[in-house]
């Protein structure tokens, strides 16, 4: 954070992280105002499970308890378009995006950035377990957040250059158990608020029931890599790699269990095998990227290691990038990777700074068995 004195606006989600952002920026001496956002998911319940009224009145409630103005904003409509529409039509093709990465670009620092910006703010924090730094060429570095079970960085990887000049990560020095404590010591209400699950914004909705309000089923075959029907499913959109409960085919007599390992499109069939075979179609240390960008804007022009992130989860792994053009790239993983899918971000990261990412390809990914 800058010592500068700021007017800033905190997206307070009515949960304890961005509550706790938005008390260490008070602290810290700025002129701090809070800003809830609505989604159209949090108009219209489909599901019957979305956290959208109770979050919104513990979001005033926090900012009434700090004492900081409170904004309410209704991106119902440019949330429908930007973020779940995107969405939709990528599983409705076969691939996997992820809702909150692009929530984080064109949302957070999309939508609601040009409206902290059309309010004269000096900038617009969130509670993301994140650091930013100033490099000496005055470029903004976005960096691993210190509670390394908590760090978010990996969510923040397609947001661009000005985007994070603009944007302040209050909890990036602080750990989760630290923040919990210091919400009780403060008496707020959501001090322990269990934090929130699911798709960005959508509570706890399962993707498949989602993607089902959509997408229309089309049933087919399930088979085995040799091309033995082993079942049915309802359609391939419910369905991801590396999945390995809801398939719908029994385990074996030996108790192995049934995993995805692709989807055929052109005969609507989903293919699975047994995952302790070491399956190749599953595991793979080569893969092609696009849209690739970093944020210092200089795309590198020959063959580098560097470590990414495949989900967020995972740990940093080593991996050399090579350049295809100004947009691709192939990536060569030191050891094989489980299930990774197109449509899906890979954050890249050299030591604890993020400094690109890429989308997983549709191209030809190269595939390696575990043992290789």
């Amino acid at each position: 954070m800058t010592d500068k004195r700021e007017r800033i606006l905190v997206a307070v989600s009515g949960g304890v992280d961005s509550a706790i952002a938005c008390y260490l920026l008070l602290q810290a001496g700025h002129d701090v105002e809070a800003v809830y956002v609505r989604t159209w998911q949090n108009e219209v319940d489909p599901f019957g499970q979305c956290p959208g009224a109770q979050d919104l009145k513990d979001a005033k409630s926090i900012a009434q308890s700090l004492h900081v103005p409170f904004h309410v904003v209704n991106f119902i409509d440019f949330y429908q378009k930007e973020v779940v529409t995107p969405m939709v039509d990528g599983y409705a093709q076969g691939i996997t995006p992820n809702p909150d990465i692009l929530c984080n670009r064109r949302m957070k620092f999309g939508a609601l950035m040009d409206f902290a910006k059309g309010k004269h703010f000096d900038a617009l924090a969130t509670g993301h377990y994140c650091r930013k730094k100033i490099a000496e060429n005055g470029n903004a570095e976005l960096w691993e957040g210190v509670d390394k079970n908590k760090d978010q960085s990996y969510f923040l990887a397609q947001i661009s250059q000005q985007q994070l000049n603009f944007a302040r990560f209050p909890l990036g020095d602080t750990q989760k158990s630290e923040v919990r404590i210091l919400a009780k010591e403060i008496g707020l209400s959501v001090a322990e608020k269990k934090d929130s699950q699911g798709i960005c914004f959508l509570g706890k909705v399962r993707i498949p029931e989602f993607l089902s309000n959509f997408i229309d089923d089309k049933p087919g075959e399930i088979v085995k890599t040799d091309g033995t029907v082993v079942g049915y499913h309802q359609g391939l959109h419910r369905f991801t790699l590396g999945q390995r409960k809801g398939i719908g085919v029994p385990s074996n007599s030996d108790h192995e269990n049934y995993v995805v390992t692709g989807k055929d499109e052109s005969t609507n069939q989903l293919i699975v095998a047994f995952e302790n075979t070491n399956e190749p179609t599953l595991w793979g240390k080569q893969y092609h990227i696009e849209s690739v960008s970093f944020f210092d804007g200089e795309y590198p022009d020959a063959a580098i290691s560097l470590l990414g992130k495949a989900r967020f989860r995972d740990p940093s792994t080593p991996l050399e990038f090579t350049p295809i053009d100004s947009t691709r790239a192939e990536i060569t993983f030191d050891f094989p990777q489980r299930a990774l899918t197109p449509g899906q971000v890979l954050a890249i990261y050299k030591g604890e700074k993020l400094i690109g990412s890429g989308i997983y390809s549709l191209s030809k990914l190269g595939r390696a068995k575990v043992s290789a």
